[in-house]
């Protein structure tokens, strides 16, 4: 099956949005850029929007066969501000946001792996600066606000969301980290943070997922294969569950 084909494919293919029930195990999958906005592209031509946009539809089909609700922010090659994306993920009170992206550092041919990101206002490093820069493009971060309360317990109120919110995004960058080394080439210090706009929600624990390098031919040629593509999506979904089991025994034992 082509890259191209893989891209588009899906049972039972999901639009963009729909309304769905609430559900505590409802996984929002923003695969990264698209239409106007083809994000990295490969020394091979591979484009970063299409290649994100496969290997969510492999990690959909994953956990709709392991019995979760699947929602993707786009399904086809359309442009989607980054903000309408965290918004989706919040209005359906998803239980996580997953965004999938790959990313470059051309001319630079040898750096290669998987790396997670969570939110932070202060990277952990230059090249986590650096990607968030890519990803982010020119669009700036939001404000999020409390409607029907004052000023004050607003600020209150998202400051306790927000360190909840941090602390399971966290946790799931160190299950995702955890699982998928023991499937693919990962990045140097391969858990990062910095100013993503898509992980800015303060309710919805969120992860960026940079699949591999698209400047480093390795990683392109892998990227273009669904045996490649079928490790990200199943170590991801092992590190879903993975979380989800984690969080309900915090639960339990509350």
């Amino acid at each position: 099956m082509g890259l191209a084909q893989a891209a588009q494919r899906g049972p039972g293919r999901l639009p963009a949005v729909r309304a769905m029930p609430p559900s505590s195990r409802l996984v929002v999958i923003d695969p990264g850029h698209g239409g106007r906005d083809p994000g990295c592209i490969g020394a091979g031509n591979l484009y970063e929007k299409d290649i994100a946009l496969a290997t969510a539809w492999d990690f959909r089909n994953a956990l709709a066969r392991g019995g979760y609700d699947v929602l993707m922010t786009r399904t086809s090659d359309v442009f989607l501000p980054l903000t309408e994306r965290v918004g989706i993920a919040e209005t359906h009170k998803a239980a996580v946001l997953m965004s999938v992206h790959a990313n470059s550092v051309a001319p630079n041919t040898v750096v290669r792996g998987a790396s997670v990101f969570t939110f932070s206002n202060t990277p952990s490093d230059p090249l986590a600066a650096e990607i968030a820069k890519m990803e982010n493009s020119v669009e700036r971060i939001s404000n999020p606000t409390f409607h029907g309360v004052s000023p004050e317990v607003s600020r209150i109120l998202f400051s306790l969301m927000d360190q909840s919110t941090k602390a399971q995004s966290h946790l799931l960058q160190s299950k995702m980290v955890g699982s998928l080394a023991r499937s693919v080439d990962m990045l140097q210090n391969p858990a990062r943070h910095a100013t993503f706009v898509v992980l800015q929600s303060a309710a919805i624990p969120s992860v960026l997922i940079e699949t591999a390098f698209l400047s480093n031919p390795e990683d392109e040629a892998a990227l273009r294969t669904n045996a490649f593509r079928m490790r990200l999506a199943r170590s991801m979904k092992t590190a879903l569950d993975a979380w989800f089991l984690a969080r309900k025994t915090a639960v339990a034992n509350l």
